[in-house]
């Protein structure tokens, strides 16, 4: 009975109910641990612990994202899979399963490699690697979890479903940020290498719980000699299609905005406020807080008929104003003002993400519905990658371009990097509003065939980034 009581859980059926749905979702759970290791605890503890430069430590959590753009070929990849075996999704979620664990095996010995000025050449190999192969896994293992779940539901059922899943992936990094950052109050090396090690194992263990006897064999399915699309065929079917230019400029502006900090926001708190491990890990848990926030009010908001995009415009302003409580939490010394911030910035994301997700499902034909979700999916992590690295060159830059002599000017030399980040992350946000603005307006005229998407159930056919 308590399950029912989840969000989307609603999106059970009689083909999938909502134990074997939920036990599916543990993929995910494995995801936003990984997720709050990569661009929450390890990179705090290179910066502050490990003394590793800010630029360097962004360039490390941007490389998985590199991955990203390519989602919508894994997916492709995995419904066009020659086996003669039957399964389709089964081998994708297990390879991407063993390189999210290998990834994590060798990280926390590349770190403190990174650490030792004899050994930062090989350290700086390892780590590059290790957050590759992380990175990789989860977005290997996300698509095609993501696609087994809509082979799984009924077709009407699949949105909810996703979302369902959306829902449990806020919810694992929620925990997760939590539990390590308990765990890690008290930070040692030591302790940061049974964290780390611990999540790998736990990612296997999850995983094959997730994923056994989920899909039957079929072998037609998969047989080797069958006629299979091109994905350079449907992509130019898709381009052909067209897309709204502004709208992807607005989606690639603010998913820039919105991500900057991700590389700044725990170091901020542990070089400015002072913070230790633990309760830097917390400000990941408050955004994803926010995020699952923004996300169960988008819902509500959508059913009351909100149009899309002035949600999606809320969550900028939002978003602005967390940005300025960040901002002024370092001059005012309050951690408050931090959490509150992260806790805005997840929230803005929540609603700007599902805003211009819902708007790109409202334009996509349903011939090209993927590949142009894919597409969309791509814009927003191929800009977040890229604003996560100019993030850490820019606090880097800055500080060094006013850097002084006087030693105790160091500490308000470092604060202004961080400044300038957050500035920028507002002014584009701002500029993210602009592109939005001209629109909203009047909804478009559609025929008497097409679904209007508001008036049905809400759900995503896709993961914000």
């Amino acid at each position: 009975m308590a399950f029912r009581l989840l969000p989307f859980a609603d999106a059970a059926s009689a083909d999938l109910p909502l134990g074997q749905l939920l036990r599916l979702s543990l993929f995910q759970v494995t995801v936003g641990m990984a997720t709050v290791l990569l661009n929450g605890t390890l990179n705090r503890v290179m910066v502050v612990e490990l003394g590793t430069p800010t630029w360097l430590v962004a360039l490390l959590i941007a490389v998985p994202l590199l991955v990203a753009p390519f989602r919508a070929l894994i997916g492709h990849k995995s419904d066009t899979h020659r086996s003669v075996l039957g399964w389709r999704r089964v081998p994708y979620i297990w390879f991407g399963t063993l390189m999210q664990f290998g990834g994590l095996a060798i990280m926390p010995f590349a770190l403190l490699l990174l650490g030792t000025p004899e050994r930062f050449e090989i350290g700086l190999v390892g780590a590059t690697a290790a957050f590759l192969l992380t990175g990789t896994g989860f977005h290997v293992t996300q698509t095609a979890g993501l696609a087994l779940a809509t082979d799984l539901a009924p077709e009407e059922k699949r949105p909810r479903a996703v979302a369902l899943l959306y829902v449990m992936l806020l919810v694992g990094m929620m925990f997760a940020a939590f539990v390590i950052g308990g765990v890690l109050m008290d930070y040692s090396a030591t302790k940061l290498v049974q964290v780390i090690q611990g999540c790998a194992v736990l990612t296997i263990i999850l995983n094959l719980i997730a994923l056994w006897k989920q899909e039957a064999r079929n072998p037609k399915v998969t047989a080797p000699d069958r006629e299979t699309p091109n994905f350079s065929e449907l992509w130019h079917a898709f381009v052909k299609d067209g897309r709204n230019a502004r709208l992807l400029t607005a989606i690639g502006i603010g998913a820039m905005g919105f991500a900057m900090q991700d590389a700044l926001l725990e170091p901020y708190g542990g070089e400015i406020l002072g913070l230790s491990v633990g309760a830097t890990t917390g400000l990941t848990g408050a955004w994803a807080l926010g995020s699952l926030l923004g996300f169960m009010l988008s819902g509500r908001f959508l059913a009351r008929g909100w149009d899309q995009l002035r949600l999606a415009g809320a969550g900028l302003v939002v978003g602005i104003n967390a940005f300025l409580l960040v901002l002024f939490a370092g001059p005012f010394s309050a951690p408050a003002m931090l959490y509150c911030g992260a806790l805005g910035i997840g929230l803005g994301l929540g609603l700007f993400s599902v805003g211009t997700l819902m708007e790109a499902m409202t334009i996509a034909k349903s011939e090209t519905a993927g590949l142009a979700l894919g597409a969309w999916g791509a814009v927003q992590a191929t800009c977040a990658g890229a604003g996560i690295a100019i993030g850490g060159l820019l606090r880097d830059l800055v500080a060094v371009l006013v850097q002084s002599g006087d030693g105790a000017a160091s500490m308000a030399t470092r604060a202004s990097g961080y400044a300038t980040v957050y500035t920028l992350e507002v002014a584009l946000l701002l500029a993210g509003l602009a592109a939005l603005g001209p629109l909203v307006g009047p909804r478009r005229n559609r025929s008497p065939d097409d679904t209007d998407p508001q008036a049905q159930p809400f759900g995503l056919r896709e993961f914000p980034t």
